[in-house]
């Protein structure tokens, strides 16, 4: 039976968010917590964008290394082959990409505005395609921008196009939250039916459906024989309303009824470890401060709370009754301490003792001599200026074990301004 593998779009959907993002140091942290959970492609962001180029080539270097273990990295950008060669240009080495171009006869009347009509739009796309793979590209997704509101006929023609021409897999881009759940998997159905081509599914929030959509939409893609890939974000973070939620989807695809015990059980990617979903989910909550709502699904602080008579007894008696559930197969449970007294930390004026204490004490990292721990205290400095937030213990250690890599993903040159 074909699988369900994640595509994570945090940081490039994610942080695109009107007044959110993250520093290239926070982006470099989630794609090593992204790869410790087991997820098949974080799509790390744009390579034709200046203050990126830095950051993908310094994480590609990490992919090189093993670091990242099997995850693959991919970059986003326009269908178009000016795009492509700007991205092999700047990132020489990235191996995965989507190319996107908008598909919805309302974006190409509302966004082209009589530049394109639907021949230019398939044109655009296929020399695009044609160039990635020429350059080197292993894998090309392509994006129809606004599938749910493309016509489906044309949709076919779009996605046929594509696959006679090297796509790997289509992106379903429901990029306003428009279709409800049985609309979108009978749609993804009809088109994985008729391309026979993998399918990604890429939903917004808009309509408070995108998590539901998503999993409808991947079912749809296994009922037509194909793989689905669910694109995600940590937590929900997207434009507007937000984008499907990783850890909602992947707990409906373990625990739903319709996946958990008939005759979908185990479609979902084997590599997956659940068990890093709570600390990759406080991480990314801190980085992009945003705070997790209490009532997140399996990670928020009352998903496993009880109170009221009944149910707090029912609990008590057996979790079953009221935990659908355990709270550790998502890294939950573990005991937390707090220092409520003195503390020694480091940041961007810190000093060569405290910074000391707080590796030897806190990290258990010992340095070869002075000159290491001057070398590391002065790159601390600048990931402190970097991110503007007290540093964690995950961002400390990247520090100190990959030093040049970490002084990559934080430089950004401006351009000269005359």
């Amino acid at each position: 039976m074909p699988k369900i593998y994640i595509i994570d779009v945090t940081n490039r959907d994610g942080v695109q968010t009107s007044r959110l993002g993250l520093a290239k140091l926070e982006k470099t942290i989630i794609n090593l917590k992204l790869s410790e959970m087991g997820i098949f492609q974080s799509e790390f962001g744009f390579p034709i964008t200046n203050h990126e180029i830095n950051y993908l080539n310094a994480n590609l270097e990490l992919a090189r290394l093993g670091v990242l273990n099997s995850m693959r990295l991919s970059g986003w950008i326009r269908a178009t082959t000016e795009d492509v060669e700007a991205a092999f240009k700047n990132v020489p080495e990235i191996k995965h990409l989507n190319i996107s171009i908008s598909t919805s006869d309302q974006m190409i009347q509302g966004k082209f505005q009589g530049r394109k009509a639907r021949q230019d739009v398939v044109n655009s796309m296929v020399e695009a395609l044609k160039k990635a793979k020429e350059l080197g590209a292993e894998t090309v997704g392509v994006n129809a921008e606004d599938a749910s509101r493309t016509d489906e006929n044309f949709l076919m023609e779009f996605s046929l196009a594509a696959k006679d021409n090297g796509a790997d897999r289509i992106r379903y881009c429901d990029t306003l939250g428009y279709d409800t759940p049985s609309v979108t998997r009978k749609r993804i159905y009809n088109l994985a039916s008729s391309v026979k081509i993998p399918i990604e599914i890429h939903c917004h929030n808009d309509l408070g459906m995108a998590v539901a959509c998503s999993y409808e939409g991947a079912l749809g893609a296994i009922d037509a024989g194909v793989d689905a890939y669910i694109n995600t974000t940590i937590n929900g973070i997207g434009e507007r309303a937000g984008n499907c939620d990783m850890v909602s989807v992947l707990l409906s695809i373990l625990k739903s009824s319709a996946t958990a015990e008939k005759e979908y059980k185990d479609i979902l990617d084997p590599a997956i470890n659940l068990k890093k979903a709570y600390n990759l989910a406080k991480y990314a909550s801190y980085a992009f401060r945003v705070p997790i709502p209490i009532n997140q699904v399996g990670v928020g602080d009352n998903a496993f709370a009880h109170e009221s008579g009944i149910h707090a007894d029912g609990a008590l008696k057996d979790r079953r009754n009221y935990e659908l559930y355990d709270l550790e197969e998502l890294g939950r449970g573990e005991i937390e301490t707090v220092e409520v007294g003195r503390k020694i930390t480091t940041g961007e004026y810190g000093g060569i003792k405290g910074f000391k204490h707080v590796f030897e004490k806190d990290l258990k990292v010992e340095f070869k001599d002075d000159k290491e721990a001057h070398r590391i205290l002065e790159l601390v400095r600048f990931a402190n200026v970097h991110t503007q937030k007290p540093l964690t213990k995950e961002e400390l250690m990247f520090v100190y074990k990959y030093p040049a890599i970490a002084s990559k993903v934080m430089t950004v040159t401006p351009p000269n301004g005359n």
